[in-house]
This record gives structure tokens, C-alpha cells and sequence, in this order.
């Protein structure tokens, strides 16, 4: 089978390409443009771990005639598309640019999609498009009234855009909703990332509102299970949305307590008020998931804490810079 993976040298992106090479028969290719969201070096390194047999275009999804030629030349029999603007509070300084990538770069993947005969499409959602949903756990069935970031907006249009194109012209098309992934590789912007920097080095970390904020935390390897769950997903309707999460919802207070014990070290508290556009909980019901996909998520905070740890000693220790 022959798959691109956009994001491939990404957090998300390089442990799917990991686990898709194992099969002898699969041909990646992955797109990239190895921004400076954060440091580039990381992701080249993602990449030069997975060896000679994948494929690697830089550039960027926005980009329409690059997109188009990719798909040209690789004759694609699906797409998993990861490659995205992330973050809530960026979004909400920068919202055209998430509107650009995420919007606007989705659509021209399922355009191109459509001209070279693509049937199977996976879309990396996102929690966040519950909004301040008071019904949980959260189920693919809850009525979606109200994103609240800019962010969460776009990943909303992403799955309606999958819809439209799976209706329009039969391409079948999986979104994922996935639930804050962690674990090695994962982005310095994220809260275990940063904390774990900070509380190493001896430095103050920022804790928004009184730590009772809760998050269903997934670790990597189980999102990649579900990932590829999805792609080899044939049956059920031609569009479809799965939760993705790890049936773990962990308190802000709890993920800094579990940091601590990893690191051996305690961390030095800056109290700050809560953020706008943070949703107070995040708790997927993946029974669905479960059911149709295989999922099953196995690994607890307390065990993939410790493993992001050790990969981002090693990292720091090789003098490549996590941040």
C-alpha cells in the first residue's frame, strides 16, 4: 500500500511512519516543512531515525501546486493526514495563519485526493471541538454547539470537510478526535514538555488556575494503535469520527505530581489566573473506538510520564536542543 503521511516528521507523525515501515509491503511517503514552530533539528532527527525507505518532500500544504505534484508522483492509495497548526493559545494570536494551514491546507489534500483517485483519508482531529461540552465523557454523538479557540474552529472544518468529500465523491474518510497525546518526540510547547524542561533546570513553571483543570491524557503509542486502526478501516459509513483518548482523565495538579516523581526533583510554582480558551475537562468515551477499531489503551500517566523523560534526557544529553 502505498501512504502519505503529512506531519510524518512530527511527534504524531514519526511513531505512525515508525509503525506503518514495519510492514514490508507499505510505501511512505511523508510531507513536512519542518517549520520553526520549534526547534527544526528534532524533526530531522525524527526523520533520519526512520531510515532510507521513506520517502520525504519538504514544503508545505498551503502550497497547492506542491501538494498537487506530490500526489502526481506518488499515486496514493491513502492519506493520513496529521500536518497541522496546533495549540489553543496560539491560535488566538495568529488565527489566519491556523485558518491557512489547517483550513486551506486540509482542502487542497482533498482536492488533490480527488484528482488522483484516492479512496481512504484519516484526518487528525481534535478534542477540543467539545468546546465546554458538560455532557462526559464526551461522545462522537454529542451535538457540537459552540468551539471556543480558533483552533478547535479549524480542526471542526476539517471534519466537515472530509464529509463533504466523502459525500460529493466517495472518498471514505476517517477523522480522529484525538485526546492530548503525549509522550517521546511530543512538542516543547505542550504542558509535560514544558514542565519537565523548567522543573529540570530549576525554573519556576506557570500553573493556570487552581490545578483542578483535567485533561484525558493518551499516550502516543496508543493514538499510533488507533491510527492505524483507522486506516485500515473498511467498513461502517463512508465518513466517520472516532474519539481517541486514553480513559484517564488527569488533574493539572496530578500531571505535575507524576513530573515530579519522574524527574526526582520538585517543581517551583508560578500561580497564575486560568486562560481563555482552555475547557476546564477533556474525557473521551471510546467505546466506539473500541469497538470498530480495535483501540484499546493500555498505558497509564504514571508510566508514559517516566518515558518521556528518559527521551528527553537522552535528547538533551546528545546536545539537541527540546524547546
Amino acid at each position: 500500500m502505498k501512504i502519505l503521511v503529512t506531519g510524518g516528521a512530527g511527534f504524531i507523525g514519526s511513531h505512525t511512519v515508525e509503525r506503518l515501515i514495519q510492514d514490508d509491503a507499505a510505501q511512505i511517503t511523508i510531507i513536512d516543512s519542518f517549520n520553526d514552530y520549534y526547534n527544526p533539528s528534532i524533526k530531522r532527527e525524527n526523520v533520519r531515525a526512520l531510515g532510507p525507505k521513506v520517502v520525504v518532500r519538504e514544503g508545505e500544504i498551503t502550497d497547492p501546486q506542491f501538494v498537487a505534484e506530490t500526489f502526481e508522483k506518488g499515486h496514493f492509495d491513502a492519506v493520513i493526514h496529521l500536518a497541522a497548526r496546533a495549540g489553543v493559545r496560539p491560535s488566538i494570536e495568529q488565527p489566519e495563519l491556523y485558518i491557512d494551514t489547517n483550513i486551506k491546507g486540509t482542502f487542497h489534500l482533498l482536492e488533490a485526493a480527488r484528482r488522483t483517485g484516492v479512496k481512504h483519508f484519516v484526518f487528525a482531529s481534535s478534542s477540543s471541538v467539545y468546546g465546554v461540552n458538560k455532557k462526559v465523557p464526551f461522545a462522537e454523538a454529542d451535538p457540537i454547539l459552540q468551539t471556543i479557540s480558533p483552533y478547535a474552529m479549524t480542526k471542526m472544518a476539517g471534519e466537515q470537510m472530509c464529509s463533504n468529500y466523502s459525500h460529493l465523491y466517495g472518498i471514505k474518510t476517517v477523522a480522529l478526535r484525538f485526546f492530548t497525546v503525549y509522550g517521546p518526540r511530543q512538542r516543547p510547547d505542550l504542558a509535560i514538555s514544558k514542565f519537565s524542561r523548567l522543573i529540570e533546570d530549576g525554573k519556576p513553571i506557570d500553573k493556570f488556575g487552581d490545578g483542578s483543570t483535567a485533561r484525558d491524557y493518551t499516550f502516543v503509542h496508543d493514538i499510533v494503535d488507533g491510527i492505524v486502526g483507522a486506516l485500515n478501516y473498511r467498513s461502517g459509513p463512508i465518513c466517520d469520527i472516532f474519539n481517541l483518548g486514553g480513559s484517564q482523565t488527569v488533574t493539572l495538579n496530578e500531571l505535575i505530581t507524576n513530573i515530579e516523581h519522574a524527574l526526582g526533583k520538585k517543581a517551583v510554582i508560578n500561580q497564575l489566573p486560568e486562560q481563555p480558551g482552555d475547557v476546564p475537562l477533556t474525557s473521551a468515551d471510546v467505546s466506539k473506538a473500541k469497538s470498530l477499531l480495535g483501540f484499546k489503551p493500555t498505558t497509564t500517566i504514571a508510566q508514559g510520564v517516566p518515558a518521556y523523560v528518559e527521551w528527553f534526557r537522552e535528547m538533551r544529553a546528545r546536545g539537541i536542543a527540546v524547546c
